[in-house]
């Protein structure tokens, strides 16, 4: 359909409103939609979100890392607080800078679930303590949005920040951004650093035309609100959650009994995707695992960085309990081929 026509105006209001309401978000936020990847929708936020006052980037990752390229590309002011790849982000080491430097910042950026690692940052001790400097926050919750509890009636964080894939199992091409609105009538006067990624531009275009201010993807947006409707149908994020932790328990367990070991403590795990370290097994190679699992129909994620070698399995999407144990299978197979 034409996306000028009040049909795709109506299905636009719709998405918008389940994309809030997976959240608990109230009627103080809203959401804007963006054609692009989730990181379109990051950037949206970041150019938009600060005056002259700079950024705090926690990073323990490379999603954290990419927020400081951002921000260097777009000359924002930031300062980069960073643990290793791998490691929790350091409470006590990010307060100590606040007593002495959060005069010099509008905002604290972070990632939810840092997918690195598989690790799951602690996004109401985070704000909590954001909002004790007054600043604000913005959260990539790319990948934990509809997999993890997120209750912003709870954490009242400002910008928070997914996609129309991962956890709510649609297809990639819109960035989801959900923001205060009351942050939304400030940063109109803010510098804009992006004409297409004008955040406040694009809000204005899907609030007074109820249209998106450049050409929108409109295929993928049918595809969200269909997965929108899933993720309802099954019983919201309590249930998906449900699902997705069942299925990294039973990965997990087989893993182990196959000689794995995990790359971050478990209290850590997001039990969405997780590091694996690589293991010292003669002749044992990820890339010939990878290919003699693919050639299965199954697929697994290299490294990244970590501070260690080591893979990444993640237990998101349509799966079920056969897709995972037909997973442990393959490992198996493949580490006996080793002898």
């Amino acid at each position: 359909i034409c996306p000028r026509e009040s049909e795709f105006g109506d299905l636009l209001g719709a998405v918008k409103q389940k994309a809030l309401k997976v959240v608990n978000a109230g009627a103080h936020y809203e959401a804007i939609l963006l054609g692009g990847s989730g990181t379109a929708a990051v950037e949206a936020c970041l150019s938009s979100c600060t005056n002259e006052s700079g950024i705090l980037i926690l990073e323990n990752g490379a999603y954290g890392d990419r927020i400081k390229k951002i921000c260097d590309a777009l000359k924002i002011k930031s300062h980069l607080i960073k643990s290793a790849w791998g490691d929790a982000l350091n409470l006590s080491e990010i307060e100590a800078h606040l007593k002495t430097n959060a005069k010099d910042y509008n905002v604290i950026a972070f990632i939810h679930h840092e997918t690195t690692v598989g690790i799951l940052n602690d996004l109401s001790a985070i704000n909590n303590l954001a909002k004790k400097y007054q600043l604000k926050t913005l959260v990539d919750a790319m990948s934990s949005y509809a997999g993890i509890e997120i209750d912003l009636a709870k954490d009242d964080v400002d910008y928070l920040i997914s996609s129309s894939n991962k956890c709510i199992q649609g297809m990639a091409g819109l960035g989801i951004c959900i923001v205060k609105k009351e942050i939304l009538n400030e940063i109109k006067n803010y510098p804009k650093r992006s004409f297409y990624l004008d955040l406040h531009n694009n809000f204005l275009a899907q609030e007074k035309t109820n249209q998106f201010a450049f050409t929108p993807p409109v295929q993928i947006l049918y595809s969200l609100d269909i997965a929108f409707n899933e993720f309802f149908i099954e019983g919201g994020i309590k249930a998906r959650a449900k699902r997705y932790s069942d299925l990294y328990e039973l990965m997990l367990k087989g893993m182990t009994e196959l000689g794995f070991e995990t790359l971050v403590e478990k209290k850590l795990h997001s039990k969405i995707l997780t590091a694996f370290k690589e293991p010292t097994i003669k002749n044992f190679s990820f890339e010939k695992m990878h290919d003699f699992l693919y050639a299965q129909g199954i697929t697994i994620y290299p490294g990244k960085s970590a501070k260690e070698n080591s893979f990444r399995i993640s237990n998101i999407g349509e799966l079920n309990t056969a897709d995972i144990l037909t997973f442990l299978k393959g490992v198996e197979a493949y580490l006996k081929s080793l002898n």
